[in-house]
């Protein structure tokens, strides 16, 4: 019995994740988007796993710029995570990156200056799945936000997780 993608996604609502923009810059410039599938791979060579659907102008600019860094949100970045998500009428990179500080690391991908952890990557690999390009991403550069609450998404709302 094939499972629907409406089954699916209810079912996704109930396996929480950190809410995190990714970003990129470069030749194809710059864009972000919100996403919450992202996981660790390995630690040799520090590696992140992406997976960003094929029809969002950010899976592009990141097949050409070769570079993202995730940008894991703290907890009182909901509204930032809206904006990035297209769901406040900011639709072009310029009216998204005009909320935040951003600043750059190794790669010169877009990082939010009071993120809970950044992760600045080159992407090593990217294969199509479905609907979604799934990026490998090695880790060139990690800045970290010891004290941040981090904003998690479960069963369609924000969440806050506070630091250990």
């Amino acid at each position: 019995m094939a499972i629907s993608p409406e089954a699916f996604r209810t079912a996704m609502a109930r396996l929480g994740a950190a809410v995190n923009i990714v970003t990129t810059d470069g030749p194809a410039g710059r864009s972000g988007c919100t996403a919450s599938a992202v996981c660790g791979v390995t630690d040799l060579p520090p590696t992140l796993l992406v997976c960003l659907n094929r029809n969002n102008d950010s899976n592009v600019a990141i097949k050409r710029n070769g570079v993202l860094c995730v940008n894991v949100l703290a907890h009182h970045h909901d509204t930032l995570s809206s904006v990035f998500a297209g769901l406040l009428g900011h639709d072009d990179a310029a009216q998204r990156f005009s909320h935040g500080e951003w600043e750059r690391l190794a790669t010169m991908a877009p990082v939010l200056a009071d993120a809970a952890v950044a992760f600045d990557c080159r992407v090593a690999q990217a294969t199509e799945i479905g609907t979604h390009t799934v990026f490998f991403a090695e880790i060139e550069a990690i800045r970290i936000e010891p004290d941040a609450a981090v904003l998690f998404w479960f069963d369609r709302s924000y969440h806050r997780l506070p630091a250990a």
